[in-house]
């Protein structure tokens, strides 16, 4: 080693990192920027991975034919409009949870107005605690803004929003048939689904 010039020295140091590295990735471990070990995977079949997406697809299925978690019937929001009745499914948030605990077996009415021409919103008479995100809205949503507004969307919009809950299977046409043009008075009550 001492007889070698510096140059093959650092010629024998690269080629001794390479296969350093050669073996790790080999191995199953990946290398962040600094050389260091952060992950280690291992790849798997496709069968594998079809068996995983059924399961996900089975589970994601059984939630949205229900209307509810998997687990079972729970409480769903009421939405009620011109003499017809949407039903949502609440999140899994301490916001769905809250406006389960504020309405109990109430009914609750609201005056709802356009914004936007993409939702109908209206004043809450409390204030719910807040699970903001950025998310893009679909029509269905029934959003928390600002902690004490309520928002019906029949289009979409990006914000920072807590989803409160979601009426499945309405498009924006169905919703604007039954909300209307200009403001509408909704009725909000929890119900138990089956």
């Amino acid at each position: 080693w001492e007889d070698k010039t510096m140059a093959e020295k650092l010629i024998s140091f690269v080629f001794l990192l390479g296969t350093v590295f050669f073996l790790m990735t080999a191995c199953g471990q990946k290398l962040d920027g600094d050389g260091m070990v952060y992950q280690s995977y291992r790849q798997i079949s496709e069968e594998e991975a079809g068996e995983m997406t059924e399961e996900t697809e089975t589970l994601n299925m059984e939630k949205y034919e229900t209307g509810t978690e998997a687990a079972g019937s729970g409480p769903v929001l009421a939405i009620e409009a011109n003499g017809h009745v949407f039903h949502a499914v609440l999140e899994d948030n301490s916001s769905a949870e809250a406006l389960v605990e504020k309405l109990g077996s109430e009914t609750e009415e609201l005056e709802l107005h356009d914004y936007g021409s993409f939702e109908k919103v209206g004043a809450l008479p409390w204030t719910l605690p807040r699970n903001d995100a950025s998310i893009t809205t679909v029509p269905g949503d029934v959003i928390l803004y600002q902690g004490n507004q309520i928002t019906i969307y029949y289009d979409e919009n990006t914000w920072n929003f807590t989803r409160l809950a979601k009426i499945e299977d309405a498009d924006r046409d169905e919703l604007l048939s039954v909300l209307g043009e200009g403001n509408v008075t909704v009725k909000l009550r929890i119900e138990q689904s089956e």
